[in-house]
């Protein structure tokens, strides 16, 4: 079974780093020394007991105030399966952290107070991890211990949860009620939750399928990150990672740009030969001609390549305090192509209460939701988001300060 990514998210204080210390302590993946650090850190703290929230708040500065600023990334394996998660903030001002963690991820793990209603922050990382491909969610209604484990209190969550979420169309949304402090229902289940049939956290996450095989399903996309030029007899290769579908030996593609068609004459995994490479294989091409390609360059499939265009519609995410402005030249990058581009239309904001379209008025702000149209200087191939997210998703980048203020999807 492949591995499964899965981001955390939720509002600040609802528990994200705590649930995955917890998980990774009962599903007993953690070392000795992560164990030592984490007894060290919480007897500094002053914490009466093993404080696993530690366990993923790696940065100093996170241990300080007590909130996760950076998205901390953690692998664990049960006997069923390999994980790799990412537990990213739930402070408003670093949505774009939390954006950076769900843009890779399967799944959601969306953490919910159930002392609380449903809260802005909540609804918006439910939002953008949708906009974003994810397609299944575990909803982990917590702190069920302050609440006496009442099923009443989790039924008024989950209700407000499926009628939020039920527009965005997720495959699957899964509440679960638990206590990650105690943890009930994220290893084992607990005798305090006994009126909850449905599976643990971790069982959840066990039996989802990963974004791997949906990825290989779809047509060819192969960035070239390097070419290998010809030497001691060994012809020219093109480096990378198949980044959506498979390809085989002997198999009609094309180039871009120029939209060169040509064949895969051979397909190298560390130097040994294969006659099949899929989606998240890291290979050599090596074609029937020698191409002028270069880092940014394309392979992909002869069938269905993707459009050549300096136009795209996009949903955007705006990541930044400093407002956009229209007329400013940003740095668009899709994969590793990068072009300069304008955005020259604001046409609609989403309302991340009502999931409404509405008139967009006034200026865009950190977090906002809009759909634009983005002028670029050159070409660039792309494809529909939803279809593949390599060639559907790219992020501007502020000239003067190099930092990325955006994170776009193409329609």
């Amino acid at each position: 079974m492949q591995p499964l990514r899965f981001a955390t998210a939720g509002s600040v204080d609802d528990g994200k780093s705590t649930l995955i210390g917890r998980l990774l302590f009962d599903a007993r993946a953690l070392q000795a020394d992560q164990l030592a650090a984490v007894e060290k850190a919480s007897l500094r703290r002053g914490a009466a007991e093993l404080d696993l929230s530690l366990v993923t708040d790696g940065l100093e500065a996170e241990r300080e105030q007590g909130i996760t600023i950076d998205v901390a990334y953690r692998y664990f394996a049960t006997p069923v399966r390999k994980f790799i998660i990412a537990d990213s903030p739930g402070h408003e001002q670093y949505t774009r952290n939390m954006a950076t963690g769900a843009s890779n991820a399967d799944v959601l793990v969306l953490l919910v107070d159930v002392t609380k209603p449903l809260l802005p922050q909540s609804r918006r990382h439910l939002v953008i991890a949708r906009l974003l491909g994810v397609r299944h969610a575990i909803a982990f209604v917590n702190k069920l211990d302050l609440a006496g484990y009442a099923r009443a209190a989790f039924e008024r969550v989950r209700g407000e949860l499926e009628s939020f979420a039920a527009p965005l169309r997720f495959d699957s949304l899964l509440a679960i009620p638990g206590s990650a402090l105690r943890g009930d229902m994220v290893v084992e289940r607990g005798e305090r939750l006994d009126w909850y049939g449905g599976p643990t956290l971790l069982a959840r996450l066990e039996s989802l399928p990963g974004g791997a095989d949906r990825a290989a399903a779809g047509p060819l996309r192969f960035p070239v990150q390097l070419v290998s030029p010809p030497r001691a007899g060994q012809p020219r290769s093109y480096m990378g990672r198949l980044e959506s579908g498979h390809v085989l030996a002997g198999a009609p593609v094309v180039s871009l740009p120029g939209a060169r068609a040509t064949r895969v004459r051979r397909i190298l995994v560390h130097g040994a030969e294969r006659d099949i490479a899929v989606a998240g294989d890291s290979v050599s091409l090596v074609l029937a001609d020698e191409l002028d390609l270069a880092r940014g360059d394309l392979i992909a499939d002869a069938a269905r390549p993707p459009r050549e265009t300096r136009s795209l519609e996009t949903t955007l995410i705006w990541l930044t305090a400093r407002p956009l402005r229209p007329a400013t030249r940003y740095l668009a990058q899709l994969g590793s192509r990068r072009v300069a581009a304008r955005v020259s239309n604001v046409e609609t904001r989403l309302d991340v209460d009502s999931l409404r379209e509405i008139p967009f008025e006034g200026e865009v702000s950190a977090n906002d939701i809009v759909n634009v149209r983005l002028a670029l200087q050159a070409p660039v191939f792309a494809d529909p988001y939803e279809d593949v997210r390599c060639t559907g998703a790219l992020i501007l980048i502020d000239e003067a300060t190099n930092h990325t203020v955006g994170a776009a999807l193409v329609k």
